[in-house]
């Protein structure tokens, strides 16, 4: 059976020497090259072309996300996994935005490392239960905030002729329901198209279905 080559790249040598003990005590994967800097580890990927890199973070020179991004563009098929010590929402983000497929971090035990760099040889993503859970919980955040936003510039009024935009009422229909007239309730569509900046009715009952306004009109 083929062995998995993995290249380490840690600015520690403590941490390098437990790492390559770890791995080359399995069956299925071994270290093949070890860097301590950004530049050292473009030169080991290049050297021996591994099939995963265990990447620091915090590294000398242009660190562990710049590294990360220059091997992904020049050897696509290579996976990056970050093994670091910051348990930190933005430099996971970044990390993924650099293309690294995983992140984990140094306080998780051998096994899931291991797991991580099998995952990664497969093409799967790799992230330590703590990671997702804080990633998750700021997806949760970011998207609770543009619910609450999406209606930050409409009336009460208006939220409610939305509401019934998306009922799929003409304004004939919301006017009758809302006790206005027709010109009047004309009027609101018009006002609400231009604060949303869309451009027609089935836009508006869309937008409405997407930030959950039925379940915003429940709850107030």
């Amino acid at each position: 059976m083929s062995k998995i080559p993995v290249v380490l790249v840690d600015d520690h040598a403590l941490v390098r020497l437990g790492l390559k003990t770890l791995i080359n005590d399995q069956t299925d994967m071994e270290v093949i090259g070890e860097a301590g800097t950004a530049s050292e580890a473009l030169q080991a990927v290049g050297h021996f072309h591994p099939q995963v890199v265990l990447m620091d973070i915090r590294l000398p020179g242009e660190g562990g996300l710049e590294a990360t991004r220059q091997i992904v563009d020049s050897f696509p098929e290579i996976k990056v996994v970050m093994l670091t010590s910051f348990a930190d929402e933005e430099l996971v983000m970044s990390a993924i935005r650099a293309g690294a497929v995983g992140y984990l971090l140094k306080e998780v035990g051998n096994e899931e490392v291991l797991r991580g760099i099998r995952a990664a040889a497969q093409g799967n993503s790799v992230m330590d239960a703590a990671t997702t859970s804080r990633l998750f919980a700021r997806v949760r955040a970011a998207e609770h905030k543009e619910e609450e936003d999406a209606f930050r510039d409409l009336t009460e009024r208006e939220m409610a002729v939305l509401f019934e935009v998306g009922q799929g009422k003409t304004n004939a229909e919301i006017a009758q329901s809302l006790n206005l007239s027709e010109k009047t309730a004309r009027n609101y569509v018009s006002t609400i198209l231009e604060k949303l900046q869309l451009t027609n009715r089935i836009e508006l009952a869309t937008y409405s279905v997407k930030y959950h306004l039925s379940e915003r009109m429940k709850r107030e």
